[in-house]
């Protein structure tokens, strides 16, 4: 099982100095994705987002800053919004970054958790599925073809048309995000596409039913369910123990969802509501090292996935924090997570 990070590049929506707080954050995010290259994770992920309180409106830019400083570590959108974006430019950007890298990026198409791209690139809310259908179907045929052609109801056609560059990979990989909507899981199995099913609140096994519907509309269309790669992405934080863990996470955790929450009319998150969702069948990873690896490995029994993402960078979380906390999970967390998968009688995959 591949393990890696993703983050939105958060900064503080406060400042009136946007531009110094945004270098700040990023300089720091590149040290961030050096490391977990550098401690062996195998996946790190980049979030779009267009608010005050991100930096990363640009995932492939940042990313390909990343492909030059880093040597293995695969490079994701985490995700990309293709409903509000060009799917020629993003599939000429992601080849930017492929190229750069030396074949390690993949992209992550989904509607975005949040509204703000649909008004600021000009599309209307009410077109939301039709956007998306659209633009992953001309996303998957300039994949498949060097010359293009294509027509929708959402886009100008395109009539044999080139798109360039063209990736080292072939295929560009391009993996589906979803919250958790029953129909995007089974288009995702119907079109053989890798999913990635986001889990940040509940009890992470309600989710098992989603994986079991994808498999199945796989095997409808024809796929082979076991070629296909499934993710979990999660929030969680690893420290040297428990309650280091859990004191340095919660503020800065419970500042952002409380501040989502707001916009979102949901209820404030206190301590004790922290402190049971970081319990075993809780949706927050935190701990210490050993606990960390033991509720990854049980998950991955639950679910059978392929890539487990872990959210660590969130909030005012401290750089320092942060970057020992890709030590932990990179030098102590990972290598307890495969050994445990390699031992008989696990049933893990065999690319665990």
């Amino acid at each position: 099982m591949e393990l890696g990070l993703y983050t939105f590049a958060d900064v503080d929506p406060s400042v009136t100095a946007k531009g110094p707080e945004a270098a700040r954050r990023l300089s720091n995010l590149i040290e961030e994705i050096e490391l977990a290259d550098q401690v062996g994770l195998d996946v790190f992920g980049i979030g779009e987002h267009h608010r005050a309180d991100y930096a990363a409106s640009s995932p492939a830019t940042i990313l390909a800053a990343a492909a030059v400083r880093t040597n293995k570590i695969r490079l994701t959108s985490a995700v990309t919004v293709l409903s509000s974006d060009d799917p020629v430019r993003v599939f000429q950007q992601f080849s930017t970054v492929d190229l750069l890298s030396g074949g390690r990026a993949e992209i992550m198409a989904g509607r975005g958790s949040f509204i703000e791209s649909f008004p600021l690139f000009g599309y209307n809310l009410e077109d939301y599925d039709q956007l998306f259908e659209e633009k992953l179907d001309l996303l998957m045929a300039i994949r498949e073809s060097e010359l293009v052609t294509w027509s929708g109801e959402m886009r100008a056609a395109i009539n044999g048309r080139g798109v360039y560059p063209r990736p080292l990979q072939d295929p560009l990989p391009v993996w589906i995000a979803v919250g958790g909507t029953p129909q995007s899981v089974a288009r995702a199995g119907a079109m053989g596409l890798p999913l990635a099913i986001a889990i940040i609140g509940g009890e992470p096994r309600r989710f098992a039913p989603l994986f079991e519907l994808y498999r199945a509309a796989a095997k409808r269309a024809g796929e082979n369910p076991a070629k296909l790669k499934t993710s979990i992405n999660v929030h969680g934080f690893v420290a040297d123990t428990e309650a280091k863990a859990a004191d340095q996470y919660y503020a800065p955790h419970s500042e952002v969802m409380n501040r989502i929450g707001r916009e979102r009319g949901w209820g404030p998150m206190g301590r004790a509501q922290f402190d049971a969702s970081r319990g075993p069948n809780g949706a927050l990873f935190v701990g210490d090292p050993e606990m960390m690896a033991e509720k990854i490995v049980a998950h991955h029994k639950l679910f059978n996935n392929d890539r487990f993402l872990l959210q660590m960078a969130i909030g005012p979380m401290p750089h320092e924090q942060i970057m020992r906390g890709i030590e932990l999970y990179g030098t102590k967390v990972a290598p307890l997570v495969r050994k445990a998968l390699t031992e008989p009688g696990n049933g893990a995959k065999a690319s665990a």
